[in-house]
C-alpha cells in the first residue's frame, strides 16, 4: 500500500509538472501524502560555488536568491497539492541529490519515490553517473522514474514512465 509518496524536483528540470501530475494523480487515488523535495547541488551549473558558501553578507545574498526558484517551486506545487486535498509537506536541502533523495526517503519512510529523468547520456552520464539511475539501485522503497516528453517530439521511442521496484 503507498501512503507516502516522496517527488524529487529538479529546479531547472522540463519534466517537473509531469513528475508532479501523475505524484498528485497516484496521491489523490491511494489517498497518500506527498512531500516534494528539491536538493540543491553546489556543483550546479548556475550554483554561486562552493566558496559561496564562505558566511558573509555578500554570499549569503547570492545563496538567498539561487535558492528562491526552488522555494517558489515547492510551494506552488505544494499549495496546487493541498488545494486537491492531499496532505502534503515539502523541503530544499544542499548536497548531493542521489544521495540525498534516499536519505530523505528512507528518514520519511516513503513508499514510493518519484523523480524525473534529467536526460543526460553519453559520456556525461559515465562520469557523472545518473541521478535517477543511483536511486533507482539505492532507494529504500520502490521508484517510478518519469520521462520527459521531449524525447516523444525528437522522434525517440521511450516509454512516459519507467517503474523500478524493490
Amino acid at each position: 500500500m503507498i501512503s507516502k509518496i516522496l517527488v524529487a524536483i529538479h529546479r531547472n528540470d522540463g519534466v517537473n509538472r509531469q513528475v508532479f501530475e501523475e505524484a498528485l494523480d497516484l496521491a489523490k487515488a491511494t489517498k497518500a501524502s506527498l512531500k516534494l523535495l528539491h536538493v540543491i547541488a553546489v556543483d550546479d551549473h548556475d550554483s554561486p560555488g562552493i566558496l559561496a558558501l564562505i558566511n558573509t553578507p555578500e554570499n549569503r545574498h547570492r545563496w538567498e536568491e539561487f535558492e528562491k526558484p526552488g522555494l517558489t517551486l515547492l510551494r506552488t506545487l505544494a499549495e496546487e497539492a493541498i488545494a486537491a486535498q492531499v496532505p502534503t509537506e515539502y523541503a530544499q536541502i544542499l548536497g548531493r541529490p542521489s544521495h540525498l533523495i534516499c536519505e530523505t526517503a528512507t528518514a520519511w519512510n516513503a513508499d514510493l519515490i518519484m523523480m524525473g529523468r534529467r536526460g543526460i547520456s553519453g559520456m556525461t552520464e559515465l562520469l557523472l553517473g545518473s541521478v535517477s539511475n543511483y536511486v533507482s539501485h539505492y532507494a529504500p522503497c520502490s521508484v517510478m522514474v518519469v520521462q520527459g516528453k521531449s524525447h516523444e517530439a525528437k522522434g525517440a521511442a521511450r516509454p512516459e514512465t519507467v517503474a523500478a521496484t524493490r
